[in-house]
């Protein structure tokens, strides 16, 4: 049997409620994957939960489909964030893959002293999310925000969100990751670490908590899998 094919829409949906297609969605579906008028497909907003939609006009360059029912309620992820560096398109559109995989809220790239990646396609990589959401099962599609710095950024931190700091210099002997509820950040660094006065910076504040991925220095990318996965386990949503 093959597998019905999920869709994020930027549409209300509700039972009855007609949903226009884009023309690039429809292209996908009635060119690319021959589907036609009848076919059932898996919509979702990031809003209004997961909907069974039958197509009740198929075009080249347009289609309409109709809600019928509910087939999974919304399903919100936890208030995390993850805050990275960019490194190389192909490993950068990875990260923000497998953090919405991964149930991160929101997505902010940042450049730190030692980034190597001075710019972005915000909605190349807010595009890379959506794929990853329809993929998985997702009701919900991160917000990928633009570049900014990392200074920046830490200015305006609000002192009730905890952060879980990243630190390949610890390598093994981080602090204790502490059970506090609320909303939380991780924040992975760059290829080549964060620098003396970023880390000093960090260390400072009173919402940080420097933590050790392990013997092992770690690609960023691995690092961004493997502190959501530690985080999710530890105060997330897979308990």
């Amino acid at each position: 049997m093959a597998s019905v094919i999920r869709l994020y829409v930027n549409h209300p949906l509700g039972a009855g409620q007609s949903v226009p297609l884009s023309r690039e969605q429809s292209h996908y579906l009635f060119g690319v994957m021959r589907k036609g008028v009848g076919e059932v497909l898996e919509l979702f907003n990031g809003h209004d939960g997961e909907w069974l939609g039958r197509v009740v006009q198929a075009g080249k360059r347009n289609g309409i489909l109709l809600c019928e029912r509910q087939s999974k309620p919304m399903q919100l992820p936890p208030d995390l964030w993850l805050i990275f560096a960019p490194i190389k398109k192909a490993r950068t559109d990875f990260i923000v893959e497998k953090a919405t995989e991964m149930g991160a809220a929101q997505i902010l790239p940042v450049q730190s002293d030692f980034t190597n990646s001075e710019r972005i396609r915000q909605d190349r990589l807010q595009n890379h999310a959506v794929e990853a959401a329809e993929q998985c099962g997702g009701t919900y599609v991160p917000v990928v925000h633009e570049l900014q710095k990392l200074s920046k950024l830490l200015d305006g931190w609000d002192v009730q969100r905890q952060i879980m700091f990243c630190d390949e210099t610890r390598l093994g002997s981080g602090e204790a990751l502490p059970s506090l509820a609320g909303p939380w950040a991780v924040l992975i660094g760059p290829e080549g670490g964060f620098s003396p006065a970023e880390r000093r910076r960090l260390n400072e504040m009173p919402e940080a908590h420097g933590v050790s991925l392990g013997p092992r220095i770690l690609r960023a990318d691995t690092a961004a899998v493997a502190a959501l996965t530690l985080w999710q386990s530890a105060l997330g949503d897979w308990q």
